[in-house]
């Protein structure tokens, strides 16, 4: 699916989200700003928007990881273009089983992935192997509003509205139904911070974005 809406998917994230999604990923990676990795790992990387976005802020070395190849030749393109190369490399891999060893990385992040893991638990698992003792994890992901009646408006445009603007520039509607049906299971707020506990990250913490539409996610190991 995501192989599919590859080459129009940067293009609707931002049209869809009205821009906000930069705001959203800039948030994200501010939360590494205490101390900021030097070595980070993106997992379900896409075309590397994360990933761009961390390095602007310091000189580190991001890898990517993504199963899409479509994604991740897009990804690769940006990068070359960027002259990154140097510091950003991405690579075909599953989030769920990865190959790097133990305590590899200072930082390890994910934008808009972890509700496609076919095993969540299996994936924040291996976010937590990989990483450095006393380093951090940081997840932004879909959420759930609560404030009526921006609740309701909000799941009208996710169930509804999203899916026909995303299936005329896309041509797959279903890529677009998808993400509501992933939104709306996703066990999102407390109940992903205590999976992430249950993982075996501790000071966690979880920060809603744009009354809620997204969330922050943060554990240290």
């Amino acid at each position: 699916m995501f192989n599919r809406i590859a080459v129009r998917y940067d293009f609707l994230n931002h049209f869809l989200s009205l821009g906000i999604d930069k705001i959203w990923r800039r948030k994200a990676i501010s939360e590494f700003t205490e101390t900021m990795p030097v070595t980070l790992l993106d997992l379900a990387t896409g075309t590397g928007d994360l990933g761009f976005d961390a390095l602007k802020r310091s000189n580190i070395k991001v890898v990517g990881i993504d199963i899409s190849a479509n994604m991740l030749e897009l990804a690769d393109k940006k990068i070359k273009i960027a002259g990154l190369e140097h510091r950003f490399s991405v690579e075909l891999g599953d989030s769920e089983n990865l190959t790097f060893a133990d305590n590899s990385f200072d930082g390890v992040m994910a934008a808009f992935g972890v509700r496609n893991f076919e095993n969540l638990e299996k994936g924040l698992s291996e976010m937590y192997r990989v990483l450095k003792p006393g380093s951090k994890a940081v997840i932004l992901e879909f959420s759930q509003p609560t404030l009526f009646p921006f609740r309701q408006i909000y799941l009208i445009y996710f169930k509804y509205i999203l899916p026909f603007l995303g299936s005329k520039v896309s041509r797959d509607r279903e890529a677009y139904s998808y993400l509501h049906r992933s939104v709306v299971n996703f066990p999102d707020g407390k109940l992903f911070v205590s999976l992430l506990e249950t993982a075996g990250f501790t000071h966690t913490k979880h920060t809603p974005l744009s009354l809620g539409i997204c969330t922050i996610y943060t554990g240290l190991k």
